[in-house]
């Protein structure tokens, strides 16, 4: 198998028992995903295929469930709630073209792979695996195993990562916890549930960021991400929980972290939404609650540069020009081809610069605050055994950055997710700006709906690009059923007076989304 020249981390373990063996298959489990391949390698009886039976189980969150050995079959297909799983036992394959035959490569598109004796698939084998090696230990008992587990590839990372997250576990009292896993944002980063036990009913949640990013489309030398201030590691959502925290703010409690390996064990608070129904609609309380929150973060005088742990600090980026035409770049990059438009010339690309540069020039003499930038339903939690603004929980505030007060309020009230009516808006638009004006005599309200309507296009702008790249490249096409309510948002925004010219530009060079998205099966765009 080509595994000779790629990068490798490996984890030895000892597994006394048969409790033990389960408690790994849930670390593996809760770290692969479709497109993941784990190799079961080790001599008859070694305990191959009880660990996969294990780990299928665990996705399953079906303990009975019935997970034959695939031996005499080669493959057996798992359809699961988070994505499929194919088993195949490849002890009686003699020859490639027998895989093929058995539709091998087929079943393997979109799912993750458990392969028994993989030694047998050769070069089917991808570069990019876990190997999980098993070997029996008779002389320390009949249940002891010894396991050697080898990240080739890009995995290599994330067998660091993994099994840094076993060590804080075991370090925090949460060894041996339930992990769940739970569905995060349209980010690289993961999160966990962990449930102690079902009688001390304690539950906490380990927050997981890449190692190492891909990072496609480097522009002008610098990565996208760089450019518009992404945050590259846990420090940044570490420093903003405990200043929010330290300001009242019901950001999350970290219990724990390993900044090192990107790992947060982190409060949980809960699932209470912000929204309910189908499709999800505003809980107007809670929005109004929202508002008033971001009034009292608004009044504060605010640091450019926190603390993260001894000797670490992190300085809050400003959210500079540069930031802000990356972000609507990706109408170009990914929301146009989407659409099946080619990239227009030169001269009307940058007609559409220009007209941007000139009105985003108005929040840079702004004064700042920090701007939390996903400030909308998904990362909103509601806690109504708390008080005034605490009781609006935040998540995913990692990217913040300083800049103009009014992007926040059109991340709220034009949530691409959620649709917010006109009167709904306008009423939360009066709450906030009767709240600010209460604080400081000087906020003026004219000048802020001038810069919540143009904030609103700009991030609408942002997130058309963002919804179909998560399509194109990520193979995550659930994001384009928001694409019309997106859309409705921008030319909302546009009708204030001041935007008249880069709406006509839009009317004129982007076609509006389809009524009903679909996935396209186009190649992502050249850098």
């Amino acid at each position: 198998m080509p595994s000779s020249n790629l990068p490798r981390t490996i984890w030895d373990i000892e597994l006394p028992d048969e409790n033990a063996a389960q408690h790994l298959a849930m670390d593996i489990a809760v770290a692969i995903g479709p497109g993941d391949l784990v190799t079961l390698s080790g001599d008859l009886g070694a305990g191959k295929t009880t660990l996969a039976r294990a780990l299928i189980r665990y996705l399953a969150a079906d303990e009975g469930l019935e997970v034959p050995s695939p031996t005499f079959t080669f493959l057996q297909i798992y359809e699961l709630p988070r994505f499929p799983v194919v088993h195949a036992d490849l002890y009686r394959v003699t020859t490639l073209a027998e895989l093929a035959e058995l539709g091998w490569q087929e079943a393997a598109e979109g799912a993750a792979v458990l392969v028994e004796w993989p030694d047998r698939a050769g070069a089917l084998i991808q570069a990019d695996r876990l190997d999980v090696s098993l070997a029996l230990a008779p002389e320390l008992g009949p249940t002891h195993r010894n396991v050697r587990l080898t990240g080739f590839g890009a995995w290599a990372s994330r067998l660091t990562q993994l099994r840094a997250g076993r060590a804080l576990l075991d370090a925090t009292g949460f060894g041996t916890a339930l992990r769940l896993h739970l569905e995060g944002d349209a980010s690289s980063r993961s999160y966990e549930r962990l449930h102690l036990d079902r009688v001390d009913q304690s539950t906490a949640v380990l927050m997981k960021m890449p190692l190492e990013f891909d990072e496609p489309m480097p522009r002008r030398g610098r990565a996208y991400g760089a450019i518009a201030h992404l945050a590259e590691n846990v420090r940044p959502f570490a420093a903003f929980a405990r200043a929010l925290r330290a300001r009242g703010f019901s950001a999350p409690e970290i219990h724990a972290a390993d900044l090192e390996n990107g790992l947060l064990l982190i409060e949980d608070l809960g699932a209470e939404r912000f929204v309910a129904g189908d499709p999800p609609a505003p809980i107007e309380e809670r929005y109004a609650a929202a508002i008033d929150m971001l009034v009292a973060l608004h009044s504060l005088e605010l640091p450019a540069v926190l603390p993260v742990a001894p000797r670490i600090e992190h300085h809050v980026p400003l959210y500079d020009l540069d930031a802000y035409l990356v972000e609507i770049e990706l109408l170009f990059d990914w929301y146009l081809p989407h659409r099946g438009v080619k990239t227009p010339d030169a001269a009307t690309r940058e007609a559409f610069f220009t007209l941007w540069r000139l009105k985003l020039a108005e929040t840079m003499v702004e004064p700042r605050t920090w701007v939390l930038r996903d400030f909308h339903s998904p990362n909103l939690l509601w806690l109504p055994e708390r008080t005034g603004v605490a009781r609006v929980g935040l998540l995913d505030f990692q990217d913040a950055v300083l800049g103009p007060a009014a992007y926040d309020v059109a991340s709220l009230l034009m949530d691409g997710r959620v649709d917010v009516s006109e009167a709904l808006e306008l009423k939360l638009l009066s709450r906030y700006a009767v709240g600010r004006g209460a604080n400081d005599p000087s906020f003026d309200p004219t000048a802020f709906a001038s810069h919540y309507m143009m904030l609103g296009a700009q991030r609408a702008t942002k997130i058309l690009g963002i919804f179909a790249r998560l399509d194109r490249r990520d193979r995550k096409p659930q994001y384009l059923r928001h694409l019309p309510r997106v859309w409705n948002y921008l030319m909302r925004a546009f009708v204030h007076p001041s935007l008249a010219e880069l709406k006509a530009w839009y009317l004129a060079n982007v076609p509006p989304p389809a009524t009903t998205a679909a996935a396209s099966p186009a190649s992502p765009p050249e850098p």
